[in-house]
Parts: C-alpha cells; sequence; structure tokens
C-alpha cells in the first residue's frame, strides 16, 4: 500500500527524533543524523536541543568548545556538525567532489595545487602545539607568507584545508571561532574503505532522515547520482521501500509505533533545520493549501511547523537577559494552534534558559 502524506510526515519526524528522543548529548544526535547543517551555529545548536532530552545551549556550547562535535565544511559545501569519530572517513568519502565543485570558483580567485599546498603548510605551522587561532589571526600568518588571503580567497584556503583534513573548528575564544589541526583535535580512528563510507553514509541517512528518496539523498550528501544509487544498492536488503507518486521512498523497519503528538502539535524549527533542508522535494513538507509568497524561501528561513506542515516563518531576538519569539504565519492561526506554537516558544526559552516573550509580526 502507498504510503500517505500523513504517513511520511510521522515516519520522519520520529526517525529524526523530533516526536520522542532518549538522546542527552547533542554528539548522540549529530552522530544519529549523520551531520547537522550549520552555518547558522545558533540554529544550529538549537535544532540538538530539540532533538534530545533537557539539552541546554550551554551545554551544546560546551560540548562544541570540547570537541565533542566539530564543525567543518563537509557536504554540498557548507558548515556542518559531525563527530570525531565520523569526520575523517566522510570526508574521505564527500570532500572530492565538493572540493571539485569549488574549482570553477579557485581559478576566478586564482588558486590551484601549488597555492593549497603552500597555505596548508602555513596554517599547519600557525597551529601546531594545540593552538586554536581565529580566522583573522591565520589570514595574518597567510599573509607573512606572502600568500593573498582576503574576502573570498580567504574563504576558500580555509574550506580547502577543511576539505583536506587539515584543520576542523577549535573552542571559540568569547564569541570568536577558532580552527584546530585535525590530527590534533581529533583522535585516530580506523579509516573506512570508499565503498564501506558509502554504506555507512547512505544507512545513517535513511535510517534517520527516512522515508526519503535516492532524489533527497543526492542533494543532502553532495554524492553524485551513480554514487548515492550504489549506496542504496549496498544497504537496500536492510531498509524497506514505499512507493508514492511514481517514487521510491527507502526507510528503515521498525516493530515500534510511531509515536503521535496530541494535535495540534508545533515546531519552531530553526533555518536549515534536517527536516526541511534535507529533501531535495519539499512537497511533503508544504501545505498545498498555503499561498506561499514568491519572495519567501523556506530553505532559508526559521520554519514554524504545525502537524508536520509549514505554515510560516519565525524569528529570534536575542539578548543576554532575554529572547523573544515573533512568528508570521501565512493563514490565520486558530486557539488551539496558537497555544501550541506558545508551548513551543517556551521549550525555547528552556533551551536558552531565557525569559521568552511570543508575538506574531
Amino acid at each position: 500500500m502507498a504510503p500517505s502524506t500523513l504517513d511520511l510526515i510521522s515516519h520522519r519526524l520520529r526517525n529524526q527524533k523530533l516526536t520522542r528522543s532518549s538522546f542527552r548529548r547533542p554528539a548522540d544526535v549529530v552522530a544519529w543524523l549523520g551531520a547537522v547543517q550549520a552555518q547558522d551555529y545558533t540554529g544550529a545548536k538549537w535544532a540538538l536541543g530539540q532533538r534530545a532530552n533537557g539539552l541546554t545551549d550551554v551545554e551544546v556550547d560546551r560540548a562544541f568548545d570540547d570537541g565533542a562535535i566539530l564543525r567543518t565544511h563537509v557536504m554540498r559545501p557548507t558548515w556542518h556538525f559531525v563527530t570525531p569519530a565520523d569526520i575523517r572517513w566522510m570526508l574521505a568519502l564527500t570532500a572530492p567532489r565538493v572540493s571539485a565543485l569549488m574549482a570553477h570558483y579557485d581559478r576566478k580567485l586564482e588558486l590551484d595545487a601549488a597555492v593549497f599546498a603552500r597555505s596548508h603548510a602555513v596554517l599547519e605551522r600557525a597551529l601546531r602545539g594545540g593552538r586554536h587561532l581565529t580566522r583573522a589571526e591565520l589570514a595574518a600568518a597567510l599573509a607573512r607568507a606572502r600568500i593573498v588571503a582576503l574576502g573570498q580567497r580567504l574563504g576558500h584556503l580555509m574550506m580547502r584545508a577543511e576539505l583536506d583534513g587539515v584543520v576542523c573548528s577549535g573552542p571559540r575564544r568569547g564569541k570568536q571561532f577558532t580552527y584546530a589541526l585535525l590530527e590534533e583535535r581529533v583522535p585516530p580512528a580506523r579509516p573506512l574503505t570508499r565503498e564501506e563510507g558509502l554504506a555507512e553514509l547512505s544507512k545513517r541517512y535513511f535510517t534517520s532522515h527516512g522515508p526519503a528518496t535516492a532524489r533527497d539523498y543526492v542533494w543532502w550528501s553532495g554524492l553524485s547520482t551513480r554514487d548515492a544509487k550504489a549506496g542504496i544498492e549496498m544497504v537496500k536488503p536492510a531498509f524497506q521501500r514505499a512507493a508514492q507518486d511514481g517514487m521510491s521512498y527507502w526507510f528503515a523497519p521498525s516493530k515500534a509505533a510511531v509515536p503521535q503528538r496530541p494535535w495540534p502539535f508545533a515546531y519552531l524549527l530553526p533555518n536549515y533545520d534536517e527536516y526541511g533542508i534535507a529533501y531535495k522535494d519539499r512537497d511533503v513538507l508544504m501545505d498545498r493549501s498555503l499561498i506561499v509568497p514568491p519572495t519567501v524561501s523556506i530553505a532559508f528561513q526559521h520554519l514554524v511547523v504545525l502537524n508536520g506542515r509549514y505554515i510560516g516563518g519565525w524569528r529570534r531576538t536575542l539578548t543576554a537577559t532575554a529572547a523573544g519569539v515573533a512568528v508570521r504565519p501565512l493563514r490565520s492561526l486558530k486557539k488551539d494552534e496558537v497555544r501550541a506554537i506558545a508551548g513551543e516558544a517556551e521549550r525555547y526559552g528552556r533551551f536558552l534558559n531565557l525569559p521568552v516573550t511570543l508575538s506574531q509580526a
């Protein structure tokens, strides 16, 4: 029997650990999802907070500073949270394709293999011995070595160093991010063969994000269609397939009932949350009765989700002593829906350990 849209939503919410979770540590969530998009560090922390019991913003910061979770360019390309246990094999699998995708821009910036070799050497010398330096400090070190490191060029030099496994995130210095040498920050781990890596990434994605299609997986992973399909073939016996509208959806079988929340239930998801960003086809997320203005991109704003469907956006205002949540729905909200959203705003306040004010924009 073909799954209904409600079935797809319910299973995704469960598998993404939004409906119910036994996790308590940030690293547990990141390892389960494989990688968590994290260019918006504040939003990505809340994505972890929604998937772990009692987790707070301070605890995610502590895990990041301690190196229990890392932030690096690994897929598509953009920053993701990954675990130390996964960073090496994941980079070995995904970095060559990301580097190839960036080659056109590198040429425009006059960056080639020789320049990258020189810049890698400078970064290694600057960070050697457990030093953790900011991007500005590393730019100065590159400049002293007569390597132009300004604007986009600096960004590409640092991204390539991440993709090549030279550097990764270090502990924050106040509100500034630092870099560390990956070999000093991350304990040694057994390398995976390319086939093992493909199988592991495929298993992680469809277990934690399924039901999902091969097209979704290609988008999320940044792998070629050929590699993604090869990975699916490797793990196919362990997964179930469901067909809807001519598409094949893969997911891990489970004897446990899908947890149900009393309706209406709400989520205030951050921008780039895996529930929205991890799928190429977002029809399941959309309420087709809504008219979404062409100026609104659901992929890049904070999402108000009711009963698993997108119904509007929200923005945050954070100070040292308070938090504000302003909701902008695309339709009128019923009283019980407002109460559900208010409950989520309160949960966000508990995560931040701040009083929160809810308003409608």
